[in-house]
């Protein structure tokens, strides 16, 4: 048997410095990242988790810690108020403290709640992410955004909030459906798109190993993406620095806006990353329209991204509803829908208030 190769280690330089860990075999990690001090541990798992909860269980009991296990529903179901308020009460009856901790272990939804729950429990208390999607390593666990879902849209409650670190186990990946990982890689290529194009030619030249969970190119392209959200998110936490038509963390909702909203059209029945591939065909052909991208880069997304099997149209006579949903979207600012688009491989603009006829055109490239 090969020896484990050492994991990875990117650091998150932003005001509580974090590290997050890439490569095999990590979770026996997951204490040591919690801290000193810390006694009682709550342990966000979804039903599909159990076999790895109770492996990770043990190891946080092995280490000195009492373990508080927290079943939270699968997927979107885990981001409301209601499965927020039942955390809570959990570690209040557990007589948790500012001193102790919170785990995350699931997809970017689990760990999206088990952030939101540890920023808002006694003010904040630490928290380590433990995803168990590509989506959540590349994205969700990674950045310090915490949130839940309500009846009007997603993500508009929550809190900009560090992790203590974040534990990227690829071998988690190992059981993860198809459909899954490959949703996943939309999120990888656009960390391509927006500022390392690298990702797109390692994607190009072998597609059907970047869609494999026991690939090495799989997990270079990890490594990558999530270098790409560490430096972003290191200059701007909290999304303050996009002005004009300057992008600051903006930048990450590449192909956001209209994804978001066809979520929410499909009452979270699609997953984030196939929407979000639709998203940046759309953003593609929108900023190809404003005359600020050209024909092969624009091209190329739809290229890329039905290479490794994402979609990339979408129903033709949405559009009225998309348009009516992201105008509440949270990447609106003072009433005015802005797009982060291409200008060039990473090199990004805003494009704020286009004309409706033009978000028309734009969407004729994703209709079906």
């Amino acid at each position: 048997m090969l020896p484990i190769a050492e994991p990875a280690r990117i650091a998150v330089a932003t005001e509580r410095p974090y590290q997050v860990l890439v490569g095999n075999g990590l979770l026996a990690e997951v204490p040591a990242l919690l801290g000193a001090g810390v006694q009682r541990v709550a342990l966000l798992h979804p039903p599909t988790m159990i076999k790895t909860a109770e492996q990770l269980l043990h190891l946080l009991t092995a280490a000195g810690l009492e373990p508080v296990r927290v079943d939270v529903p699968d997927a979107e179901a885990a981001k409301s108020v209601a499965v927020a308020e039942r955390c809570w009460s959990i570690l209040g009856n557990a007589g948790f403290t500012r001193s102790d901790g919170v785990v995350g272990l699931g997809g970017g939804a689990t760990t999206d709640l088990a952030g939101f729950v540890a920023a808002t429990w006694l003010r904040g208390v630490r928290v380590v992410m433990v995803p168990t999607s590509l989506l959540g390593m590349v994205d969700a666990a990674v950045g310090g955004k915490t949130g839940i879902n309500t009846a009007e849209g997603k993500n508009l409650v929550g809190c900009f909030y560090e992790p203590a670190g974040v534990v990227c186990d690829l071998d988690l990946l190992a059981t993860l459906p198809s459909p899954h990982l490959v949703a996943g890689l939309a999120e990888v290529i656009k960390c391509g798109f927006i500022a390392d194009p690298e990702i797109l030619t390692m994607i190009e030249s072998d597609p059907t190993s970047a869609v494999r969970a026991d690939s090495p190119v799989l997990r270079d392209l990890v490594e990558r993406a999530v270098s790409v959200k560490a430096r972003v998110v290191a200059a701007d936490l909290r999304e303050t620095t996009s002005t004009g038509s300057t992008v600051g963390r903006e930048l990450l909702n590449y192909g956001h806006t209209i994804g978001h909203a066809i979520e929410r059209r499909e009452r979270f029945g699609w997953r984030h990353g196939d929407a979000v591939s639709v998203g940046m065909v759309f953003a593609a052909e929108l900023a190809r329209l404003a005359g600020r991208l050209d024909q092969q880069t624009a091209g190329r997304h739809r290229a890329v991204l039905s290479s490794v099997g994402l979609p990339t149209s979408y129903a033709a006579d949405a559009f009225d509803d998309l348009l009516q949903t992201m105008a509440l979207d949270k990447k609106t600012r003072g009433s005015t829908l802005r797009f982060v688009i291409l200008k060039g491989l990473a090199s990004a603009e805003i494009l704020a208030a286009p004309e409706e006829d033009l978000l028309r055109a734009a969407y004729a490239s994703v209709a079906q």
